[in-house]
This record gives structure tokens, sequence and C-alpha cells, in this order.
């Protein structure tokens, strides 16, 4: 397992949690909402009382009238934490919002990842050696890659050799963009990641509860604590006083799971088996989906059957240029009455992506999943997903390959000397495989299909979303007319037809939508 020659040190550091904004009087103001809803007038923070504090708070919050600690928000800056532990805990419920570090346009000159406590000098030296080989493949991939996308840039961006320096230097920026993007598939779940994290007092005090769950519990318990007692620091009553501390491990319902005999490689081989060549196959939808969206916008806009008929309805709702709100980016349509007809059509996919495609996929919350706990379904053999532009390079595959089998075997051979699986699932790739299913409304699938479906966006997800169409389009044809990236919904309608600006992907997706070709 060991590399002959001396191992890359792998630089770690215990997270930094910061608290770069809060509310300065957190419980007090809680407890003033509380009074406000018995009082004709706002109540303000300043006129809470000792009393009120020892009685409102504890009544609300163990009563279950939780909405009065939403008000407060906390906005936290995260360093050295994990890919895994982002993906496992911090993004796998709605309510945040978080601005992190992007593998895709950041490339990873140093290698730094979490280490596990605990590890005995034989696992430590297996699990250095591991990170530092698959950043040492990342640099070699991105190496053999940048030959190809340099190529498919300059064609797409019709660069020769008569373009301008400035022309040519954006396209080699853009060029070693698609390399890292690609690349980064091997980098392991353990790499470190930095992000600027905003919860509301009642979200944290849901993290606080549940921080001993999930793939990553010890530095999931480690990052919320630090969070807690920034909070504490803040404001020591809004923890003092009401809330309940972390759950115990006898008290998490996945730990106290009735015994089987788990088996994570069969368990993906028979989700395989469902999914054949796709990568987001439609198992559920609504029967009624294109009658009952019809009828609800009749029912929103007083009409009736004769007057507005079933095409005529779902026209009105779905084509951007009667319904424009489709067309605002702001994403308007859960304010407007009309596009709320879209919340009644549902779907669900089972979906097979990588790790790093998933941690992306994750932030459409109102598209939820119900995603692996990777604990329980770890394989023995290597489970992966290979980007197209590997499999088309006969060296970068045969480097990709060679990297994804090193992988596991570290992970493997940790379990051997006996490390937790915990720590051994930091050293599996960005490429891991996961299979979930994921369901939502029409509204919000429309609203991810229109992102994602761009050429811009994460291949694996862009793929995903043309299945999903394509298949939603032979249940349901009248309610996905209107569906496609951003410049399809906007040509001829409102300029510029491309939001992507000096991004602009170098296809003209909406004269040949969707049969036009993505290279990139």
């Amino acid at each position: 397992m060991l590399p002959s020659g001396p191992v890359e040190e792998v630089q770690t550091a215990a997270p930094r949690v910061t608290l770069r904004n809060a509310f300065e009087r957190a419980y007090d103001g809680a407890i003033a909402a509380a009074r406000t809803c018995y009082s004709p007038r706002v109540i303000g923070p300043e006129e809470v009382t000792e009393g009120q504090r020892a009685s409102i708070g504890p009544l609300t919050f163990d009563g279950g009238h939780h909405t009065v600690y939403q008000h407060a928000h906390f906005e936290f800056g995260l360093e050295n934490v994990s890919r895994q532990f982002v993906w496992t805990f911090l993004h796998a419920h709605p309510f945040y919002n978080s601005e992190q570090s992007s593998q895709r346009f950041v490339r990873l000159d140093e290698v730094r990842a979490f280490v596990p406590a605990g590890l005995s000098a034989e696992a430590r030296a297996v699990y250095d050696a591991a990170v530092a080989e698959a950043w040492q493949a990342y640099r070699e991939l991105t190496e053999l890659l940048k030959r190809d996308t340099t190529r498919i840039v300059g064609e797409l961006r019709y660069i020769t050799e008569r373009a301008s320096d400035k022309r040519k230097k954006r396209a080699a920026r853009e060029a070693e963009k698609k390399a890292i993007e690609t690349a980064r598939y091997v980098i392991p779940v353990a790499a470190f990641t930095s992000m600027v994290h905003t919860v509301s007092g009642l979200v944290l005090h849901r993290l606080w509860r549940m921080c001993r769950t999930g793939d990553a519990p010890a530095e999931t318990a480690a990052v919320v604590q630090a969070m807690v007692d920034l909070v504490r620091e803040r404001d020591r009553d809004f923890f003092e006083r009401v809330g309940e501390g972390p759950l115990r491990d006898e008290e998490i319902a996945e730990l106290r799971l009735p015994r089987f005999e788990a088996d994570g490689d069969a368990a993906a081989r028979e989700l395989d088996a469902l999914l054949g060549a796709r990568v987001s196959h439609l198992v559920d939808w609504s029967a009624r989906a294109e009658p009952t969206t019809a009828e609800a916008v009749r029912a929103v806009l007083g009409a009736t059957a004769a007057s507005l008929p079933d095409d005529a309805a779902l026209e009105l709702l779905l084509d951007p240029s009667r319904n424009r709100h489709r067309l605002d980016t702001v994403n308007v349509q859960t304010l407007s009455p009309l596009s709320r007809a879209m919340h009644h059509a549902t779907y669900t996919f089972l979906k097979k992506l990588s790790h790093t495609a998933d941690s992306q996929d994750q932030r459409h919350r109102m598209v939820p999943g119900s995603r692996p706990l990777m604990t329980l379904t770890d394989t023995r053999r290597p489970d992966y997903v290979t980007p197209p532009l590997i499999a088309a390079n006969a060296e970068a595959r045969e480097r990709y390959l060679r990297a994804m089998d090193r992988a596991w075997a570290a992970k493997n051979r940790l379990l051997e000397l006996g490390a937790p699986l915990e720590a051994a699932l930091y050293l599996l790739p960005n490429a891991k495989a996961l299979r979930f299913h994921e369901s939502g409304s029409l509204l919000y699938l429309a609203h991810k299909w229109v992102m994602r479906t761009c050429f811009n966006a994460q291949e694996e997800i862009w793929r995903a979303s043309m299945e999903e169409l394509e298949q939603v389009r032979a249940v349901h044809p009248r309610l996905v007319r209107h569906m496609g990236p951003p410049c399809v919904l906007r040509a001829k309608r409102v300029t510029p037809t491309c939001t992507e600006g000096e991004h602009f992907c170098g296809v003209p997706v909406w004269t040949n939508w969707p049969g036009a070709e993505r290279r990139l």
C-alpha cells in the first residue's frame, strides 16, 4: 500500500469556525416575537423581562412553538472542514444558505485534507499515502485532460492563430478550469473546503440535536459544537434557557436499526439493474398530473372548463410568452398565484451520481432526496462514476482506473487495520457512486431543469436533468413542452438570449433544442 518514495505531507488542521454576523439579542428577540402574538403592537427585545425569559422561552420551545426562534440568524465562516461532512450533514437538509469554495473552478494546489483522530501509526501512514497519491493523480489528470479541453474550447471559441492574445488567454483559462473540473473526481472526500454558512436559530438548535448522525459524526460534532459555543458567547440565553443537547447514540434511529446482513455491493447491483443505462430513472409520478394542473389553473383564475380548456390552461401556465414569471432570473414563481398551480404534479426519480455531483445536486433543496448512509452501503469493490472526458482519453482513463483501485484498496486496508469505517470512508474519491431517490413538484423541478440543462451546468447533473425531461415528456408531454435552459425559454422573447454573459458555452443551444451536442 505504501509508495516506495517519500510521501507528500498532508496538511491538516482542526476545523476553524468564526461567527461573522449574528443577532445581538437573539433570545430576547424570540421572546418578544412570542409576546407580539398576544399584543396589538410589535413588542421589542428591550421590553422583555427576566420573568418572561424564564417562563415564555421554555414554554414556547418545549411546546413546539419554534417559529419564534427562526427570526434570529447566524452567519458562520467554516474552514478546514471536509467535503464528506458537508455532504452527509451540513447540506443534507433544506434550511440553510451556503457559499462554498468550488473544486470546479479553484485548482487544488496543496494537499489539504481532514485526518480522523485515533488512527494507529500504520493506519495513519496508509491514510496519508492514499491522500497524497490521489492528489498526484489529480495533477497528472489535469495535464492529460488539458490537451483535450484546449482543443475543444479552441473549436467552440473559434480560437485560431490570428485570435487576439486576450481571447487566447481567456480560452486557456477556460480549458484549465474544464480540466480541473474533471480531474477533481480522484480527490478524496476528505479534502478540505471553506464556506460562508448561514442558519436560523431554530436550525442551529436542530443541528446541535442531531450532530452525532450521518457518516461523519466525530467531525460533525466538533464543528457544530464550535458553532454553538460562538453563539453562546454572543447570547448565552439562546442555548442555556431552551433546547436539548445532542442525542445520545442509543437515541439515534439509524443506530438502532434491526440487525440485518448489509451488503453494499449487492444493493448497488440491485439498484443498477433498475437504472439500466440511465443515471436518473422515473419511478413514480402523479397519474392525473396534466388534468389536475389544468384544474388548478382554472381554480386560481375562476375559470370553467368550457371557458378555459386543459390545453389552453396549461399553455397559460407554462408558456414563457404567456407566464412571464418563468423568465424572471430571481425565480419569483412561488409568489405567483398562477405559477403555484405547478405544485400539484410530482415526480420521483431513482438516481446514480458521483459524490461530487450529488454535493451540487443536493443544493436544490426543494427537490429533496433520501441519500444513502455510506457507512451502511459501503462496497468492497471500486464503485464509481467515470466522466465522459476521461472515458474518451485512453491515457487519462488508465490513470483514472488506477486511482480508483488504489483508493478502494487503501480504504479496505484501513478496515483491516481496525480503523472505524467512518474514518476509512474519507479516503474514497469524489467519483464514489451514490444511489438514491429524489422527488419534487413540477414547480421546483422546472427551476432545477432551467438551471441544470444549461451547458455550463455540471455534466452529470446536466445528463440527469436531460433524462428526466425525456421521461416526463413521455408521460406528460404537455407539462414539459416549455422546459429547457434559460436560453431556450428566452429565445425570441427577451434579450439577451443567454444569461451567462462572458461565460456563454459557445453553442447556440436554442437553435437545436434538445438535440444540441454538448462537448464539455
